[in-house]
C-alpha cells in the first residue's frame, strides 16, 4: 500500500469528492463530485484524502472515469473491494492555492458556507448552512439566531452583494420571504 500520512493544514483543504462506496472488485471506489470542474481529476496522479478519523492519505491515482454524475477512482495499492472499504467517508482535497481562478460574479460554495447573511438595513439573518442545488437557481439556506430555517434564492435580484472574503452576503429579501 501506497499510502502514507499527510498533515497539511485542514483550512487550506478544498474538498472535490466525497469516496461513498467501493465499486466492484478490482478495489475501485465511487464518489460524489464536489467540484464544478470534474475535468481535474483527468490531471491528478497523486491525491490527499482526508478521513474520517482526521488522518491524510496522499494515495497515487491509477485511473478515472464518470458514471451516473460520479467519479469513479482506482488507487495504487487498493486491489480488492475490502481494501477499497477502507477509504469510504473520505474526502478528496486540493490546496486552496490550487483551487481555479473564478469569474467575479462567481464563488466556490465552501467559501459561501458559514457566511453571516444580513439584510440591506443591516439586520442579521444568520449563517448560511448550506446551498442546495435544485436544478434553476441555488438556493441558501440559512439557520437564523433563533433556530428557524431561512431559504434564500442566491440571485443576484435577492443577494445584493456577496463578500466571500469577509463571509458576508447581503440580501435584499422580497416582502415576506424571511416570514415563510
Amino acid at each position: 500500500m501506497t499510502a502514507a500520512p499527510n498533515n497539511r493544514a485542514q483550512a487550506e483543504d478544498v474538498v472535490i469528492a466525497r469516496i461513498v462506496k467501493p465499486r466492484g472488485i478490482r478495489g475501485e471506489v465511487a464518489c460524489v463530485i464536489e467540484t464544478d470542474f470534474p475535468e481535474r481529476f483527468a490531471a491528478l496522479d497523486q491525491v490527499t484524502v482526508w478521513m474520517p478519523d482526521e488522518s491524510r492519505l496522499s494515495l497515487k491515482l491509477e485511473g478515472h472515469w464518470f458514471h451516473n454524475r460520479r467519479v469513479i477512482l482506482k488507487f495504487e495499492g487498493f486491489d480488492t473491494m475490502t481494501a477499497a472499504e477502507q477509504l469510504v467517508g473520505g474526502r478528496l482535497v486540493i490546496s486552496e492555492a490550487d483551487a481555479r481562478e473564478l469569474e467575479e460574479d462567481e464563488f466556490y460554495e465552501y467559501k459561501i458556507i458559514g457566511s453571516e447573511a444580513v439584510t440591506t438595513g443591516g439586520e442579521t439573518i444568520g449563517r448560511v448552512t448550506r446551498l442546495m442545488r435544485t436544478g434553476g437557481a441555488d438556493v441558501l439556506v440559512i439557520e437564523g439566531e433563533d433556530g428557524r430555517e431561512h431559504l434564500v434564492p442566491f440571485v443576484d435580484e435577492i443577494c445584493s452583494e456577496v463578500d466571500a472574503n469577509r463571509g458576508r452576503i447581503t440580501i435584499n429579501p422580497p416582502e415576506g420571504l424571511l416570514d415563510l
